[in-house]
């Protein structure tokens, strides 16, 4: 486990645009997983939407952002949800 992020809360928006960059120091990206969860916000509680896993190694990161789009939640009946990101990866020399 190499920490987690959370997003700020977006309210009144059904299709919320964040822009905000997150890092994770991780050592490589042999086994690496990013779960995402997406939640709404409710007064009483926060109930989880959706969630997704992305194996990283098998995306051919590199320097340059390459944009995902992960579906998050498999609806039967209406559309599905997705979350889109853009996602590098740099090795940091010691």
């Amino acid at each position: 486990d190499y920490g987690s992020k959370k997003s700020t809360t977006k309210k009144g928006d059904l299709n919320p645009v964040y822009g905000e960059k997150f890092t994770f120091d991780i050592p490589s990206l042999n086994n690496m997983e990013l779960k995402i969860k997406v939640m709404d916000d409710d007064i009483v509680s926060d109930d989880k939407m959706g969630k997704s896993k992305i194996k990283l190694e098998k995306l051919g990161l590199s320097g340059e952002p390459m944009v995902i789009e992960e579906k998050v939640y498999n609806r039967v009946f209406g559309k599905d949800s997705y979350v889109h990101l853009k996602l590098s990866y740099t090795e940091q020399s010691i």
